[in-house]
């Protein structure tokens, strides 16, 4: 008897230890099946015949959350998971709403499926430039008023927007005519690194996840070799941000990510200790009194010479900055109809202008290099 009892003891032992062990193995096999390593906003989880995509903070302060199941051919989705909007994949249109969204198009090879876009004369990337020029894309007016009819007629497999708010009418009006919208949150990343791996938001819907992660990989890699190499700089340059618009000097606060990058360059951004990642509105003189004496400044990219800065505001003369030719520009290099291609790569690029920052401020840390899309204004 006391055998018996002695053998179901262990058998209970046994059971639970293994029910244990099948649990971990659960949580761990779903936490490994989300690739995001950096970003804050979304996730990633793969199953068999489909994966699911949360954006969990789209916008700052965001009370919504957004899921999307997709769907692989022949794949079984749960009944479970059929509230949510559920997207076949690979997709084989798309109409996307930021310029930042293009680059991730063109890293997969897939910017050939892009249908139409708000506002083209923003675009500067020269591949997309060539596909306008043949009409091959469509024009749909602008982001708070998208075009309802051409959208009906395209009818892309998904389009891409993004809010500010939880107030979105366009976006949702969308959804009621049918149409398959889903919501990027790339933006509200406060990192550089986590705005870049976005990427892999756009490798799910186009089947390319594994290949989205290594190119990712790649930009990581590359990023934090540079972090490493800025960090045998001797100095920390003092470094001055934008100019006068409309009688205020505007300039970032100093959590936005573009500071973040000037910190990892080992740069010393002379307002990095303000909270918040929008703007100041300082004026003239109180920048003159802090910034008068900044080894570096970089402009908000309104001129193309320091002329034409003289022209604007001659009082721009008393910068250190400006008397020894230390003022660059990241807007020099336009598409063909005027976008800034800043604007619309540096976001998923990071590591490249990590690099053009660190040669700004290091020179002799990358001395062969030649900055992408930094330079010093003539």
């Amino acid at each position: 008897m006391k055998l018996c009892v002695r053998c179901v003891v262990w058998v209970l032992l046994i059971l639970v230890t293994v029910g244990c062990k099948k649990n971990v193995a659960t949580k761990r096999q779903l936490v490994a099946a989300n690739e995001v390593r950096y970003a804050k906003g979304f996730s990633i989880v793969q199953h068999t015949g489909y994966m699911v995509v949360r954006v969990t903070n789209p916008w700052p302060n965001a009370s919504q959350q957004f899921t999307y199941v997709l769907q692989n051919k022949n794949g079984m989705v749960p009944d479970s998971l059929r509230k949510f909007p559920v997207i076949p994949v690979p997709i084989k249109s798309i109409v996307v709403t930021s310029t930042t969204h293009i680059p991730s198009l063109e890293m997969l090879g897939v910017e050939k499926t892009l249908v139409g876009f708000p506002n083209l004369k923003y675009i500067s990337s020269e591949k997309v430039c060539n596909l306008i020029a043949k009409g091959a894309l469509k024009e749909l007016g602008s982001n708070k008023a998208l075009n309802t009819e051409v959208l009906l007629n395209l009818q892309p497999d998904v389009i891409v927007g993004y809010g500010i708010d939880n107030n979105n009418p366009t976006l949702d009006n969308l959804e009621k005519s049918g149409l398959k919208v889903v919501v990027n949150g790339d933006w509200n990343e406060e990192t550089p690194l986590g705005k870049a791996e976005w990427l892999k938001f756009f490798g799910a819907f186009y089947g390319q996840l594994d290949r989205a992660t290594a190119l990712f990989n790649t930009i990581a890699k590359d990023y934090e070799n540079t972090v490493q190499i800025a960090k045998r700089a001797n100095k920390t340059p003092t470094i001055l941000l934008g100019d006068v618009f409309e009688d205020k000097w505007y300039l970032p606060k100093g959590s936005s990510w573009g500071c973040q990058l000037l910190k990892e360059a080992q740069g010393n951004y002379l307002w990095a200790d303000t909270k918040g990642t929008g703007s100041l509105a300082l004026s003239f003189e109180t920048v003159l009194e802090k910034g008068q004496n900044a080894a570096v400044w970089i402009t908000s990219g309104q001129y193309n010479s320091l002329a034409a800065m003289l022209a604007s505001n001659p009082h721009y003369s008393q910068f250190a900055a400006f008397k020894n030719k230390r003022v660059y520009s990241f807007c020099i290099k336009k598409g063909k109809t005027g976008g800034v291609l800043y604007y619309e790569l540096a976001p998923n690029r990071p590591d490249i202008v990590l690099k053009d920052i660190v040669k700004v401020l290091h020179p002799e840390l990358l001395p062969l290099y030649k900055p992408f899309f930094f330079e010093a204004l003539p």
